[in-house]
């Protein structure tokens, strides 16, 4: 049995203008596979993703919130 292990990544973000913009960037990470959680902090432009580093990769959750029309870079904080 393989036990998966979960990286927790912080993303900073660019153009979020609404609270819907949470929920579209939640539902589009959180499709991804390997993903478990998607916490996205409106009023800090925060995104808080774990995720199974091994299914899915920081570029990948860069590009499904680009898909939901944000820019968004990985971060240190």
């Amino acid at each position: 049995m393989t036990t998966a292990t979960t990286t927790h990544t912080v993303f900073r973000a660019e153009g979020f203008s609404c609270p819907s913009c949470v929920a579209k960037i939640e539902k589009q990470v959180g499709r991804l596979q390997g993903v478990s959680t998607v916490k996205v902090h409106f009023a800090t432009a925060r995104i808080e993703v774990d995720h199974d580093e091994s299914k899915t990769s920081v570029d990948e959750i860069v590009a499904a919130i680009a898909k939901a029309g944000y820019k968004a870079t990985p971060s240190a904080f």
